[in-house]
């Protein structure tokens, strides 16, 4: 039946990528009748809208790459599917389909039709894909009893007791050894054998072949000793090679579940959200809100969490969840989705539910929004350990052959001595460890990259550009004046209305000194580089730029906000800007590791000077840009040959953080998050730039240096059992042991790494 679906939707090729891809599906009619409900399928979903749903399910049967290609290729089984992604480590699949056309009951039914049947826990859908996968500890727990139990029957071999019960009984217990060992080498080493098959299958010669030649050649080895009685074999060996290889395993797994960890729930986004209590506006850390709790978020800015509208115009784009850019138009109770983005001013929002730091990764990881970019260590890692396996296989082949003639008894012992000892397992950690700690520790110093590919990028990095305003300047240090005709104290309320609805750092710095009461706001826009256009009790208010509010009395070289209402221009707001902090030892530094610096704004020349003075020399100072020629400029130097690192505030600089090579923005008190960017830093960690791009390139010599450790390792290892004096099992106690001293390692290299702004 499977065959027919797959075979009718042109998908036949799956049964070429594995034989034994998939499960027998069990279809039993009304089964999920259930998900008819309305109420039980919101809280499956995690996303939905007039058009389309989108939900994550757990699925325990993928295990293979045909798994992966068909789950992903669901658009052709039912054209109302839309996209699908399988997270293979997970074990789920986020699917997107319409919502008109096709219900949640009937994909789950398609799944199951094709032997992928999600499983659909109710009792607590917040935590329902939680399910640990036990087998690598059964398997464990099989190859440590079975190697438990053949060392304690070898022991009278070992010392080789000439007792009359003992020699009665021996060939009983070396029986017994067999039939111990027929689970370990079936059921406990299987994966290691599968994907040997699978590589050579497909041609590629991975690090699995090499293990599973001599797990092999012990087990075949033993079983012809014992049943022809001309010996004990080598099973102790082969019990004892697979227990600490899956001990190794074990380990791995566990050190990934915690950088994982580390990374989803502990480094959480330096960014913050803006609470409303007792109608006073608090700024609050993103992972701090609670359900219940009543949000206030301005225009542009991202809606961290499921919630209800309050009160406001909701005209939310939803492309950073769906990748569709049209804006939905949301009515007062109407729930709102995480990841949205609100576009027509200022709303009010109750929160539904705590937010989720697992599920923001997972829409910064969106591929909509992320650039194919290889991580190259990785790449040698794979590069050098297909050689490697070749390398090691030629090895093996010419020990055979010297102790053939040398001395034939030694023949085994140190084939599987030099199969095992060599296995690239501790190389091929190096760099996955390192990038994965290295973004753990920067976590924890509030600086937030994407994924590790971010940090092979930054160590590349030959030209910086700044923005100025938000970026270089302090929002709540600037000062602020202002000049013109009198506003009263109820115009002064319409400004602030207006600016309350913008995140734009001026508008910020400018809402946060005016005293006054806030009024409800009728209609708002913000024209991105001109300014803000909104109505109030009536009142047109546009606020911004001379050019904008079409005034003539302007002071060149002067940071100001222009006030018209109603058509009628009464002043203007001067900022008087204050620079961070030790921005000068920034631009030092970074002249220092050799980039070239450029500052980037949308601003007039006024402060030129200033910066002249706390710039190096050779700086490239470039005033009047609007975001769109931001990002063209960026695109020119890049054409020239540059890796270009834009730092921004991650909302106007959007475009400019996106063609960019890496992008950064900067987080001030300001839910500023946007997909656009390669990586988060708090404003407090600015100074420590020029230490981040330091600690990038550092990280590369800790790969290189683990790579050198991991060579002379397999170097030295390879020269005993070559010798024929390094046993089977000591080499398999020694492959978990190299690996743990790699991440050891890198563990404290990394602890090492230092930040400083000197």
């Amino acid at each position: 039946m499977v065959y027919e679906i797959l075979n009718q939707s042109e998908l036949s090729a799956y049964y070429t990528i594995d034989k034994k891809a998939g499960k027998r599906p069990e279809i039993i009619a009304g089964k999920y009748d259930y998900l008819d409900s309305d109420k039980i399928t919101e809280t499956l979903l995690e996303f939905t809208d007039d058009d389309l749903q989108i939900v994550n399910l757990y699925i325990p049967h993928i295990h293979c790459s045909s798994c992966i290609w068909v789950l992903e290729n669901l658009s052709k089984l039912n054209a109302n599917v839309m996209a699908s992604q399988v997270n293979f480590p997970k074990k789920t699949v986020r699917i997107t389909y319409k919502k008109q056309q096709f219900s949640l009951k009937e994909l789950v039914v398609l799944l199951s039709s094709i032997g992928y049947e999600p499983y659909i826990s109710l009792d607590n859908s917040e935590v329902k894909y939680n399910h640990k996968d036990h087998t690598l500890l059964i398997k464990l727990a099989v190859a440590g009893f079975a190697f438990g139990n053949i060392m304690f029957l070898s022991f009278p071999e070992y010392f080789e007791v000439s007792e009359h019960w003992l020699n009665q009984y021996k060939s009983f217990f070396r029986y017994i050894m067999l039939v111990f060992s027929v689970p370990v080498i079936l059921y406990a080493a299987q994966d290691y054998f599968v994907s040997a098959y699978k590589g050579l299958k497909n041609k590629i010669l991975n690090i699995d072949v090499p293990i599973a030649l001599g797990m092999l050649v012990l087990f075949l080895r033993s079983a012809y000793e014992i049943i022809t009685h001309t010996g004990q074999g080598f099973l102790d060996s082969l019990s004892g090679l697979v227990f600490f290889l899956l001990l190794g395993k074990f380990f791995q797994q566990k050190t990934y579940s915690f950088l994982s960890f580390e990374r989803d729930y502990k480094s959480y986004f330096p960014i913050a959200v803006t609470r409303l209590i007792a109608g006073k506006e608090e700024g609050v850390a993103i992972h701090e809100i609670k359900k219940g709790n009543v949000l206030l978020i301005r225009n542009e800015e991202l809606i961290p969490v499921d919630c209800l509208l309050l009160k406001g115009n909701a005209n939310i784009d939803y492309s950073f969840v769906t990748g569709e850019s049209d804006p939905v138009t949301k009515k007062i109770k109407d729930k709102l989705f995480a990841g949205g983005k609100q576009t027509a001013g200022v709303i009010e929002v109750e929160v539904l539910k705590s937010m989720s730091q697992s599920y923001l990764t997972q829409l910064w990881s969106n591929d909509a929004f992320q650039i194919n970019k290889q991580d190259k260590l990785e790449t040698i890692t794979n590069k050098v350990s297909q050689y490697f396996t070749v390398v090691i296989l030629s090895i093996t082949f010419l020990t055979a052959v010297y102790w053939y003639f040398t001395d034939v008894s030694k023949i085994v012992n140190a084939v599987t001595a030099v199969l095992i000892v060599a296995c690239p397992c501790a190389f091929a950690l190096s760099a996955p460890f390192t990038l994965g700690n290295v973004i753990r520790i920067l976590g924890k110093q509030k600086m937030y990259l994407k994924n590790t590919g971010v940090i092979e990028s930054l160590s590349k990095i030959t030209t910086v550009v700044f923005d100025k305003t938000g970026t270089l300047t302090q929002s709540q240090k600037s000062e602020i004046v202002y000049e013109g005709k009198q506003l009263s104290a109820q115009q002064m309320s319409y400004v602030k209305s207006i600016l309350r609805g913008s995140n734009h750092p001026l508008s910020r710095i400018i809402y946060d000194t005016l005293n006054v009461p806030v009024f409800s706001v009728t209609h708002f826009e913000e024209k991105v580089g001109s300014g803000l256009l909104g109505e109030v009790r009536n009142e047109t208010v546009k606020l911004g730029s001379a050019s904008f509010v079409n005034t003539t009395t302007v002071i060149k070289n002067e940071t100001a906000v222009y006030v018209q209402i109603s058509g009628l221009n009464f002043g203007k707001f001067v900022v008087k800007n204050k620079y961070r902090i030790g921005i000068k030892k920034v631009f030092d530094s970074l002249y220092r590791q050799g980039c070239d610096i450029v500052i980037l704004s949308g601003d007039n020349e006024g402060e030129k000077s200033y910066l002249q003075s706390i710039t190096p020399s050779n700086t490239q100072l470039v005033f009047k840009k609007k975001p769109a020629e931001k990002l063209e400029f960026i695109k020119a130097l890049q054409q020239k040959g540059k890796k270009v690192l834009m730092v921004g505030d991650g909302l106007n600089d959007a475009g400019a953080l996106a063609q960019s090579n890496v992008g950064i923005a900067i987080a001030e008190n300001v839910n500023v998050f946007s997909p656009a960017c390669d990586a988060i830093i708090d404003a407090s960690t600015f100074v420590y730039l020029p230490n981040l791009l330091k600690i990038t390139k550092q990280s590369n010599v800790i790969i290189i240096s683990s790579f050198i450790f991991s060579f002379l390792y397999n170097i030295i290892g390879l020269y005993f059992a070559i010798t024929g004096n390094l046993s089977p099992i000591i080499a398999a106690i020694l492959m978990p042991i190299s690996s743990i001293s790699i991440v050891v390692f890198v563990t404290i290299a990394t602890s090492f790494l230092k930040f400083s702004n000197k």
